[in-house]
């Protein structure tokens, strides 16, 4: 008999993971598979992430972050949406991911279900599965305006056994952005049913098309959820101020949910190292300007790759208007995991496959336009070429 659970034994890798383990460390392969840009995280970030080393900050902390962190995440999402939060509903996370499974730990357990918007990052699929609830997925439709959801496709996968309804938006890796209206009737749907909305908004500051794109920010369900409101919104460091490594994170709940989410944390991580969160303060406190720098440095980076796919033979580009993807299909192309292993071997390119990111996207490539104009044009210059010799065996 095993000593692990037969249906974590039974969960799938990634295969963005198995492609990028194939690239990875080398320096060969211009990298577009993960989500990170290459730019460093800001200098400022750093020193003071340093200066409260030196000063000693190496103690532990509130499991829901020092008081100093959770005031300055209170001063962001004021700034941003306008709201006043209590300092009982929000906590910092060691990643965003963390802050994804404690709300699956939370919500879920065996014989429920949680139905989640397709094509998505993968790991939300997954965490669900660990915690014994059953994944339901609702693919979204490309087209040449970009992706669009049926919300009556979305509300008839959902039933009694349903606890959560997650979705991105931005997307990963559709870069599709909820609309107001739509956002209001799912509201509406799972008030009246009792489900929650997990919503993931850690590309909010990468916007470029529609409303919110004058001040920078995506549309966020903070916008208009009550405090009382089945909806959690995770969040992350890790895009907009370039601090993927950091594995720093936040989630605001429901009002009542304080206590609960600090006794996860307890039994999960006990919360985030104190010197961390002076760099994560720092970035709340004094980013603005980088993130302004970062999201003009993405759409330059959006707009070179779709004018480069727009004249490719056989590729078929889906606007986006958030985030830092791309995706488009191959003509011919129909085993997408294949296509990424033999673009890192032969064209020193990696993408991720359309396959690791559920129903819908099963034929679409992903890469990541968060890099240089001139690593980008190299990585444009080998995808054309791959593309235009590219048989499947």
């Amino acid at each position: 008999m095993g000593l692990i659970r037969p249906d974590i034994e039974a969960l799938e890798d990634s295969p963005i993971v198995d492609v990028w383990r194939m690239g990875y460390g080398n320096p060969d392969v211009i990298g577009m598979f993960a989500g990170e840009s290459d730019v460093p995280t800001p200098a400022f970030i750093c020193d003071a992430t340093a200066r409260a080393l030196a000063d000693g900050r190496t103690f532990y902390t509130p499991n829901r972050g020092i008081q100093p962190m959770r005031e300055a995440l209170i001063a962001y999402n004021k700034r941003l949406y306008g709201i006043d939060l209590p300092d009982d509903r929000i906590t910092l996370t060691p990643s965003g991911m963390t802050a994804v499974m404690l709300v699956a730990q939370s919500m879920v357990g065996k014989g429920d279900n949680a139905v989640a918007v397709t094509p998505s990052w993968p790991n939300i699929l997954r965490a669900m599965q660990i915690c014994g609830a059953e994944p339901r997925e609702v693919a979204m439709t490309p087209g040449n305006n970009g992706w669009a959801l049926d919300m009556d496709a979305l509300f008839a996968a959902c039933d009694a056994r349903t606890k959560v309804i997650y979705l991105a938006s931005p997307g990963n890796p559709t870069g599709w952005m909820i609309r107001r209206e739509q956002a209001e009737q799912l509201l509406d749907f799972a008030r009246a049913r009792g489900i929650a909305i997990l919503s993931d908004e850690v590309y909010h500051r990468l916007v470029y098309e529609g409303p919110g794109s004058d001040r920078g920010v995506a549309f966020s369900f903070l916008d208009i959820a009550r405090p009382a409101d089945p909806v959690f919104v995770v969040n992350s460091f890790s895009k907009a101020w370039a601090m993927t490594g950091w594995r720093l994170g936040w989630i605001v709940y429901p009002e009542g949910n304080k206590t609960s989410f600090e006794k996860l944390i307890q039994f999960n991580s006990s919360g985030v190292a104190e010197f961390l969160q002076y760099g994560a303060i720092a970035a709340l406190h004094h980013g603005e300007e980088f993130v302004k720098f970062f999201a003009d440095r993405c759409r330059g980076g959006r707009d070179l790759v779709n004018a480069r796919l727009a004249r490719m033979q056989r590729v078929r580009n889906i606007p986006n208007t958030g985030g830092f993807y791309a995706m488009f299909e191959v003509a011919a192309v129909n085993d997408t995991l294949t296509f990424c292993k033999r673009a890192v071997l032969e064209a020193k390119i990696g993408m991720a496959p359309g396959i690791a990111f559920g129903r819908g996207s099963e034929r679409f490539v992903r890469l990541c336009y968060a890099r240089s104009d001139e690593q980008l044009t190299l990585a444009m210059d080998r995808l054309e070429a791959f593309v235009a010799g590219y048989r499947e065996t």
